[in-house]
């Protein structure tokens, strides 16, 4: 049985949030910190979250974000995991791809995002991911019989929805209890849930 395996990103395969790794340029990561941890818990939707923190966090160069996000630690054996399995790994992340991009090359596996330009210096979000949306896509490409997510947010919830086999990631922090209730399974350290996953 053929799986397509799709992990989140930050929080999941990233050992920190990007986002307020991002944040501390401008010296608000705790801002930006709470605001994504709100955000994870469901507390504020998703598309909205992420149109502020945009905002926010578009005043730092671009050079610069990818300078910070090279320097955030990933998770070595969900790394070495992608790497394993490289043409069945998919990341569904709703991070905006003019920032992420350089880092998920590099990861060498499929990847869906969100999406934004660069408009008179200024960042403008064109596209927020819906991650059921995505899921669907990779279903009806016909290339996997099922579908395995693990993501960590309430934001995951849609494609835990979408899948045969959901689980509910907690290696960095607790996985959003939102997101623990949608879940198959809930695994707490990376290790396990490379052993789990290859074991499916």
């Amino acid at each position: 049985m053929s799986t397509a395996y799709c992990f989140d990103l930050d929080g999941t395969i990233s050992t920190l949030e990007i986002l307020p790794c991002i944040a501390a340029e401008l010296g608000v990561s705790d801002e930006i910190s709470s605001l994504t941890r709100l955000t994870m818990d469901g507390h504020i939707p998703f598309p909205e979250s992420l149109r502020l923190r945009a905002l926010i966090l578009g005043q730092v160069a671009i050079e610069r974000v990818h300078q910070t996000i090279d320097m955030v630690p990933l998770d070595p054996h969900l790394v070495s995991f992608l790497s394993e399995y490289t043409k069945d790994c998919f990341i569904i992340t709703g991070n905006l791809d003019l920032w992420i991009a350089p880092l998920l090359d590099r990861l060498g596996c499929n990847w869906v995002s969100s999406q934004a330009i660069h408009v008179e210096g200024r960042l403008r979000v064109e596209h927020v991911l819906d991650k059921s949306q995505a899921i669907r896509q990779i279903r009806s490409a016909g290339t996997h019989s099922r579908i395995v997510a693990v993501g960590d947010g309430a934001n995951d919830i849609p494609m835990f929805q979408e899948a045969d086999l959901a689980v509910a990631y907690g290696g960095v922090h607790p996985p959003a209890p939102s997101a623990a209730a949608a879940a198959s399974i809930i695994v707490h350290d990376s290790k396990t849930l490379c052993t789990l996953l290859k074991a499916l």
